[in-house]
């Protein structure tokens, strides 16, 4: 009996160091990271993933990472496993009390990239140079650019309206699925 549990420790054993070869060169992870970093994240049991001002005070975003939840909670609010005990706003960071210690938590900045210019799918109007209701305002505009850029977002808010009239008029003749009723007529006598 021996033997064979001997056999089978020592065939489990390449298949154990193959298994960790494959985790630390995934094709899943960016050059030069290895499968036990990728997988660390935050060292921190929280994190300060938002901050918003509201009537009644401030509140921050927590989250949590083993739950993977987050809850809006305000300074010395209870009802959670951690505690927001006071805020740094010049730092945008919080002190919390998680676990029996108290930690400082910087806001997590967010990685946001664009995708680039969106197309709104609807006909520029002629003499309009790109869509009035999108293009940026310049810094220190002139008088006059600026009432250009006001005329344009006029003159695509009337083409919108019109278009949307056309809209529902097609709609409700079409929506009875016969021809309009032809106008009235004056009787014969």
């Amino acid at each position: 009996m021996g033997w064979a549990v001997l056999t089978a420790v020592a065939a489990l054993m390449p298949a154990a160091a193959l298994r960790a070869d494959l985790a630390s060169s995934s094709p899943f992870l960016p050059a030069g990271v290895t499968g036990a970093a990728a997988g660390a994240g935050s060292a921190e049991p929280v994190e300060l993933r938002g901050i918003m001002s509201l009537p009644e005070g401030t509140a921050y975003c927590i989250y949590d990472a083993a739950k993977k939840t987050s809850s809006w909670v305000g300074v010395n609010e209870t009802g959670n496993e951690f505690v927001v005990k006071s805020a740094d706003a010049a730092n945008d960071s919080v002190m919390v009390t998680v676990q029996g210690r108290d930690i400082r938590l910087a806001l997590k900045a967010s990685k946001v990239v664009s995708a680039g210019a969106g197309n709104a799918g609807s006909p520029v109007p002629p003499g309009v140079a790109g869509n009035p209701l999108t293009n940026p305002v310049g810094i220190n505009p002139t008088p006059g650019d600026e009432q250009r850029r006001l005329d344009a977002v006029a003159a695509e808010v009337r083409r919108r309206r019109q278009e949307r009239e056309k809209a529902t008029q097609g709609a409700a003749n079409g929506a009875s699925g016969q021809p309009a009723p032809p106008a009235p007529s004056a009787p014969n006598r």
